[in-house]
């Protein structure tokens, strides 16, 4: 069994470190661009960390130790605040925090095993059809919401998905058809004195890690804190040119090692460090987070001795924004392949981000064939996560 005693080198080093990386490190005024408030009622958001790849629920946040070695795989799990829930042994920081999050273990969905139909309907809350793309939730918050004066209402960072496969949509269209809604973009200079770190101090930073996922977790909060409605960080861009989620077990993809030495490591590090500063400046009650990757992985490892697509069952995490933490929604099997209890379709997702934004969809006008706000969505949202 792999132990985190073991020596990483990150494969990073040698396929790119992508992300924003100095973004900002010459720029000045940060500080005064948006300016951070104590959040209301009313000053409602969402960050929304986008795990691309689709993250090994075995290997992440629904541990099997009681399975075979070929579906339990090389890591061991820990207990965490939440007495019988057991996470990853590489996620510490998570386990301490789990009280404040709520685990969904049985999402799944029934479309094609490929990343792009998982993230259409996880920031869509539809599949694509007839080259028809529908807008990210992001963009129908940004239409929908009365946002600060000067603070973009939905930003993408570090930048949309590129490389998944399958040159279809990826669900995070920022446009929505008719007037032109607000959409920031990395071309703004306004938009970049405000990703501006300089301005944090070095311990809130390594708090975050030493990572673009980390850099851009704490960028969220900073827009947040600005009066951003929506801000979706995607943890990586690339499957195939950088270390990701997506574990196949060898090149051009990644490996469970990838997962010990960068992967779990990067994520534990940032997911931490930003429930902390939301819940110590009293934004986690206004302020929803949720992690998830587009789909789960195979059961049993493969002959590489990784795991491949599986849009069967997989874990997101839930926190902030009225949700209830210290709870486990669904369930899935004694192998992790299949929902046993409460299945959830992603589109509850959307439509749950609708309902912590106080977003009616019903009331949602979507301008391309003049079908209500619904049809965004057709599910529901996760009703029981909320206290």
């Amino acid at each position: 069994m792999l132990r985190g005693s073991g020596r990483c080198v990150s494969r990073r080093l040698f396929i790119g470190a992508g992300g924003l990386g100095g973004l900002g490190l010459s720029l000045s005024g940060a500080n005064n661009v948006f300016a951070a408030r104590s959040a209301t009622e009313t000053e409602r958001a969402v960050i929304w960390l986008m795990l691309v790849g689709g993250p090994s629920q075995l290997e992440s946040f629904d541990p099997k130790p009681d399975a075979p070695a070929e579906v339990r795989g090389p890591f061991g799990s820990i207990a965490t605040s939440v007495p019988g829930v057991r996470v990853n042994e590489f996620l510490p920081k998570l386990a301490q925090r789990l009280n404040h999050v709520a685990l969904v273990r049985s999402l799944h969905h029934d479309a094609a095993p490929i990343h792009e139909t998982g993230l259409q309907l996880l920031q869509t809350g539809r599949l694509c059809r007839l080259g028809q793309e529908f807008p990210h939730f992001g963009a129908v918050a940004a239409r929908t919401l009365d946002g600060r004066a000067g603070a973009p209402p939905f930003v993408i960072l570090p930048g949309r998905i590129r490389h998944t496969g399958v040159n279809v949509s990826h669900g995070d269209s920022p446009d929505l058809p008719g007037p032109d809604a607000e959409v920031a973009s990395l071309d703004s200079a306004r938009l970049r004195q405000a990703l501006d770190l300089t301005g944090e101090s070095r311990a809130v930073r390594e708090a975050y890690g030493d990572s673009s996922f980390g850099r851009d977790c704490l960028r969220a909060r900073r827009l947040v804190e600005g009066g951003s409605k929506v801000v979706t960080v995607n943890m990586y861009r690339d499957v195939f040119r950088e270390v990701s989620w997506d574990a196949h077990g060898g090149g051009p993809f990644s490996t469970l090692e990838d997962y010990r030495c960068s992967v779990l490591p990067s994520f534990d590090n940032a997911y931490g460090a930003l429930l902390d500063d939301l819940k110590r400046s009293g934004r986690l009650a206004t302020t929803l987070v949720v992690a998830t990757g587009e789909f789960g992985r195979t059961p049993r490892l493969n002959p590489a001795g990784g795991r491949d697509h599986w849009p069967g069952v997989w874990t997101a995490l839930l926190a902030g924004g009225g949700v209830r933490g210290g709870q486990v929604i669904g369930a899935s099997d004694s192998h992790a392949s299949e929902p046993t209890d409460r299945p959830v379709s992603p589109a509850e997702l959307p439509a749950t981000v609708y309902r912590s934004l106080r977003i009616d969809p019903a009331s949602i006008r979507r301008a391309a064939d003049g079908s209500t706000g619904s049809a965004l969505t057709a599910a529901g949202a996760l009703e029981e996560a909320f206290a």
